[in-house]
């Protein structure tokens, strides 16, 4: 449905903003009318936010994860420090960097002030708050420990948010010494390379195989580098489109999870992902069909999210967490193994969480190894490409400096 956002008075003289999902403008009016308010203003969210496909590359989110993470931190030990909810808010308005963010909270406290609960009102911020956060503030609210459930929810995003950030972080010296080696080898094969070409022309004689090949590299990419370039685009945009298509983004996917390298590192990262959540949510009272609807949107594999609802469906009919996702063979064995024990005890959310710790080791653990075998790997690689460069351009002097002798 489109998006509407409105400015309204309430009842008790309150000006408020706020978004509702409706079919139509009247419906939006209608909607704010039956809440008791008196709409102000009513368009289209499409229509404000209509920048073009270019713009929305680089606008920037009202509320970055950073920001979201610091609010549910801050509300968490507020309200765990006996503080009403609307004055928790009220507080928390002062705190956002930016001016979107603070309208956010805003919203958020004419809301809930309003008589709306606090589940609705991060719903009605459409992409700010996740279903997963929404979800479970709502069950919070329903078994009345709101401070707990925003606290727990607070560490599943910090811990979240870490994960990432090792990853990150990790790859920083690899992606540096990439783009390094491929600059040296560009500078080497279009400015220094075509400097031996009148030279040889001079020489006239027959030059060695790897020497012709060199120079045809070096010259091509010196004429023609905006065309590689233009070509290189062209086949990452038509990689990314064919990728956007669902069954070719699944074919993909599975097919990664049987890479030999990566395989196995992104099993570990998604099912860390993956059991967090689900701990996470069931801890809270979030049903298991519930969590499970959530937990599968949290994933970035397409093949693994379509295990999870099949898992879903296993579960509905009565059959176990462990053996539904383990029907699949796409998650590791040790974490079924795990869940397996968790159920058995009782235990599953618990044990959930205990997978998530140790599936986040293992895929450290794992990117570490990687990245030690990476750098000396690129480093030969380096040193491989850069002789056979030199050696395609002394072979043809050493050539001439024998004949003379």
């Amino acid at each position: 449905m489109p998006l509407y956002r409105y400015k309204a008075v309430t009842s008790a003289g309150e000006l408020i903003e706020g978004q509702v999902d409706v079919a139509s403008n009247d419906e939006a009016i209608a909607k704010i009318q039956d809440a008791g308010n008196i709409p102000l203003e009513v368009s289209a969210a499409d229509a404000a936010d209509s920048g073009g496909a270019l713009a929305s590359l680089f606008k920037r989110p009202a509320m970055g994860p950073n920001q979201v993470l610091l609010f549910t931190q801050q509300l968490a030990t507020l309200l765990g420090a006996g503080q009403p909810l609307d004055r928790a808010l009220q507080i928390l308005l002062e705190l956002p960097e930016g001016e979107k963010a603070k309208r956010i909270v805003e919203r958020i406290r004419d809301q809930v002030r309003g008589g709306a609960p606090l589940s609705e009102a991060l719903e009605s911020e459409h992409g700010v708050f996740s279903r997963l956060y929404v979800n479970m503030v709502r069950a919070g609210e329903v078994g009345g420990s709101l401070d707990t459930t925003l606290a727990r929810l607070a560490n599943y995003l910090e811990r979240a948010k870490a994960l990432k950030e090792s990853v990150v972080n990790a790859m920083i010296y690899p992606a540096i010494l990439v783009v390094m080696v491929f600059a040296a080898l560009f500078v080497l094969l279009v400015f220094v390379v075509p400097q031996f070409v009148p030279m040889f022309k001079d020489m006239n004689v027959e030059l060695p195989l790897i020497t012709q090949i060199v120079l045809f590299v070096g010259s091509a990419l010196q004429s023609f580098w905006w065309l590689m370039l233009i070509a290189i685009v062209l086949l990452v945009w038509l990689v990314r489109t064919r990728l956007a298509e669902p069954e070719a983004r699944l074919a993909w996917d599975a097919r990664v999870l049987t890479m030999r390298i990566f395989g196995p590192l992104i099993a570990k990262l998604e099912t860390a992902r993956l059991a967090r959540t689900l701990g996470t949510l069931l801890k809270n009272g979030v049903p298991l069909l519930t969590a499970l609807g959530i937990g599968r949107n949290v994933l970035g594999n397409t093949a693994l999210a379509e295990a999870v609802d099949k898992a879903a469906e296993e579960v509905k009919t009565g059959g176990g967490l462990a053996f539904a996702l383990g029907q699949s063979k796409r998650f590791p064995k040790l974490a079924t193994q795990m869940i397996s024990v968790g159920e058995e005890s009782g235990s599953l959310d618990d044990m959930l969480l205990k997978v998530a710790d140790t599936f986040d080791v293992e895929a450290k653990n794992t990117v570490d190894r990687l990245l030690a075998g990476l750098v000396p790997v690129m480093t030969l690689v380096m040193t491989g490409v850069v002789g056979f460069i030199m050696m395609a351009i002394l072979l043809p002097i050493m050539s001439i400096s024998g004949s003379i002798q």
